[in-house]
């Protein structure tokens, strides 16, 4: 079964509130079972546009993701999110079949 996703491209308006939020979704991500695979770190915008944080997190199925999403939990880290960052978030099922061969 393929794992799910969440793509986050957030602009923080506030750093020092924001933190907050990040102690409030790592309850929210420790209960559904949340693995960072990109949290921030050097990029650079090759095509199109962007936000300045980008952040992905794998859990161990699309329903999952989607389940944390709407969950209670996160539901408290989102209201201490939204007054201090703009995000662009998606919920995504991850691709488990053939792959380009060489």
């Amino acid at each position: 079964m393929p794992k799910g996703y969440w793509i986050a491209l957030v602009d923080v308006a506030d750093p020092e509130a924001y933190k907050a939020y990040m102690q409030e979704n790592a309850i929210a991500f420790r209960k559904y079972g949340a693995r960072f695979l990109i949290r921030s770190g050097r990029a650079e915008q090759v095509e199109g546009s962007g936000r300045s944080r980008r952040v992905v997190v794998e859990f161990p199925d699309y329903d999952t993701a989607l389940a944390c999403y709407h969950s209670p939990e996160y539901a408290k880290a989102i209201a201490l999110r939204t007054p201090v960052s703009a995000a662009d978030i998606l919920v995504i099922e991850g691709y488990d079949g053939p792959q380009p061969t060489d």
